[in-house]
């Protein structure tokens, strides 16, 4: 247990971040409560802006990045968790600024942590990652704003994204009417697949953007992609409607004014899985393994090594994954 394999992202003398999977000593990981033997992970967004040199997500190098991280407990310092618990860690500083779940153990605080939910494997609780629990929360998140299956029909924004495929998928489950929005033609079927009913291009969305309103179609959304195409879904949803917003990958900012807010009534929902309480979280993932376990999680989702995460990096970044990407450790 000495050494173990782990991606680590280090600066080169011409200013380039090279991905390498190296040998690692357990010694040399950070202070915590908890050391795991990480058995799954997951590539999300934010791990791959880490593993390019992102110093708003990763500030110092080398790193080992990895959000999301589901294993055994190995050793313990505390008396919630003992050797031989399987846990899951999913967001604070994991893969940021602390070694991630890209490498075979991680040692972390103990409040990082929760138990695995009995519904829910190892592998399927990283096939969702933090990719699915987000889902889950904007979806809770727009129930609670009075959204229901008979309302009308809700979109789905970067909807062949690993947020985007897990939401398609639970609001079908759910019951809802789900129109699928992305920019990826060829995915339509893959979306279908996933309970999509109606396939919505990008550049749909993006008509309009000098106009105050638009016409009044989607009883709820979810996000996953923010810019002006966020408020172009703000500018569309029918009256009382809302938005859940969780995404930035066509940009931080957007035109926006205050006529839907106070014409049609609208909600913005910001959605946040990183600094939530352990206690919403645990209560999220206990959803997810029951009431909200969904049937086609393999569908969801294609299983790679630690030594293919560099390709895997670059596509992300291009906007070239397709649903979730899980990082099998051994």
């Amino acid at each position: 247990m000495s050494t173990f394999k782990a991606l680590q992202v280090s600066e080169g003398q011409d200013g380039a971040f090279v991905q390498r999977v190296v040998e690692r000593d357990v010694a040399d990981l950070p202070a915590g409560d908890v050391l795991v033997r990480v058995r799954y992970s997951s590539l999300n967004f934010k791990d791959a802006l880490s593993a390019s040199g992102n110093r708003g997500v990763t500030k110092q190098f080398p790193h080992t990045p990895g959000i999301d991280a589901a294993g055994t407990v190995v050793e313990s310092a505390v008396g919630e968790f003992a050797v031989g618990d399987e846990v899951i860690v999913t967001g604070y500083d994991l893969g940021m600024n602390t070694a991630g779940g890209f490498g075979q153990y991680i040692r972390v605080p103990a409040p990082w942590l929760i138990k695995r939910p009995q519904g829910l494997s190892l592998r399927e609780a990283m096939v969702l990652g933090t990719a699915g629990l987000t889902a889950a929360l904007c979806v809770d998140k727009l129930e609670s704003a009075g959204l229901d299956p008979q309302a009308g029909p809700v979109l789905v924004t970067g909807a062949s994204g690993g947020v985007g495929s897990v939401a398609v998928a639970l609001l079908s489950s759910l019951g809802y009417t789900v129109a699928a929005a992305t920019g990826k033609a060829e995915q339509a079927d893959y979306l279908r697949s996933l309970g999509a009913t109606q396939i919505v291009t990008r550049e749909a969305l993006q008509e309009g953007l000098e106009k105050p309103m638009l016409k009044e179609q989607w009883a709820g959304a979810v996000d996953t992609v923010g810019g002006d195409i966020l408020f172009n879904v703000v500018k569309s949803l029918r009256y009382g409607g809302s938005v859940a917003c969780c995404g930035l990958t066509a940009g931080v900012g957007f035109k926006a004014n205050v006529m839907p807010f106070i014409l049609r009534g609208v909600n913005l929902l910001g959605v946040d899985s990183v600094e939530l309480p352990l206690v919403v979280k645990a209560s999220m993932w206990d959803k997810l393994s029951l009431q909200w376990k969904l049937a086609n999680l393999d569908e969801l989702s294609r299983e790679i090594s630690l030594d293919a995460l560099p390709e895997a990096i670059v596509a992300i970044l291009a906007g070239k994954q397709v649903g979730r990407l899980l990082v099998n450790l051994g």
